[in-house]
């Protein structure tokens, strides 16, 4: 499954993290996840819970979900976008390939599937709180 294999990352980054940072426990692990990643949070959360171990055992994961922006590149329009424009099997698709986006959302001003994602692509460890 996708979610097992970002929790997957996300524990070995932070590992490697909590090291270069000589923490004894990490206490609390931000993760930024782009809205357009289509992520299960109730996955994730499962998946980082079965495998944080040692330095990670009693790590808290906060998920805060970063809403897409999108920027048309022909008319300038900025907007955010909605899930509920596609269908369930869009949405998945784009859930693996962010990228595929493109072919499916259309600028809501000029139609133009030709646009830039802003904001709300991709995951990352937003803060690392541990003791040291």
């Amino acid at each position: 499954m996708h979610e097992w294999a970002l929790a997957e990352a996300v524990i070995a980054a932070v590992t490697e993290i909590a090291e270069r940072e000589k923490f004894v426990k990490v206490l609390e692990v931000e993760l930024r996840v782009g809205e357009l990643q289509q992520i299960d949070e109730e996955i994730i959360k499962f998946a980082l819970a079965q495998l944080k171990t040692g330095k990670l055992k009693k790590t808290r994961f906060v998920i805060i979900i970063i809403k897409a922006q999108l920027k048309c590149k022909v008319c300038g329009n900025q907007w955010v976008f909605n899930k509920k424009e596609v269908n369930q099997e869009i949405a998945e698709a784009i859930h693996f390939i962010p990228e595929i986006a493109h072919s499916y959302i259309k600028c809501p001003n000029c139609a133009s599937p030709d646009f830039e994602i802003v904001e709300g692509r991709g995951m990352y460890i937003g803060n690392v709180r541990g003791v040291r």
